[in-house]
């Protein structure tokens, strides 16, 4: 049971340190724009760059399919 409290608390801590980040102003948290191999739609502002070449090399071969 102490394993559990002391983790518990732990993870309170973690949490309370990001949560007053971003309240203090400093950039929100967010996921990776171009993680993985899933065609899942990007939700970032501004697209990384491994996201943005990423599109390019789809449509690159899309439109080397279609000539």
């Amino acid at each position: 049971m102490t394993y559990f409290l002391v983790t518990f608390v732990l993870m309170l801590v973690v949490i309370t340190i990001m949560a007053v980040g971003v309240i203090f102003g400093r950039r929100a948290i967010k996921g990776s724009c171009g993680g993985g191999m899933s065609k899942a739609e990007c939700v970032c502002v501004e697209k990384c760059d491994k996201r943005k070449k990423l599109e390019a090399a789809a449509l690159q071969a899309k439109t080397s399919i279609e000539v």
